[in-house]
């Protein structure tokens, strides 16, 4: 009986092992998928904030980008402006030069003409 009971023991123990063996590797399973849930909910988190930064940052970008071109289309406008304002400078010290020669002619006429009376 001695050989039966170790034998039985033996069978007994083993059974208990395997038991036990399932159980920690459904438990072990569970841990493992629990704490995967965990770092995918994380990393999940994590790739939520990313996604909000970089739409905030798109946004921003966007806003940039129309003041950029605001600006560029008042760079323009103002070249412009500068040029026309130039040309029209230019046309001024036309008339005026014109207008000098004619005033000269003028009081020259009018000194010529004192000079006659007298």
């Amino acid at each position: 009986m001695d050989a039966d009971h170790t034998v039985r023991t033996m069978v007994e123990f083993g059974s208990k092992a395997l038991i036990l063996s399932r159980r920690v590797g459904s438990l072990y399973r569970r841990e493992v998928k629990e704490g995967g849930r965990e770092k995918v909910e994380e990393l999940q988190g994590k790739v939520d904030k990313l996604e909000e930064e970089k739409a905030a940052l798109e946004k921003a970008n966007e806003s940039w980008e129309v003041e950029r071109k605001r600006l560029i289309m008042w760079r323009v406008r103002c070249l412009d402006s500068e040029q026309r304002l130039n040309k029209k400078i230019g046309e001024w010290e036309e008339d005026y030069e014109e207008l000098k020669e004619k005033y000269d002619g003028a009081v020259g006429e009018l000194d010529d003409l004192k000079n006659s009376i007298i």
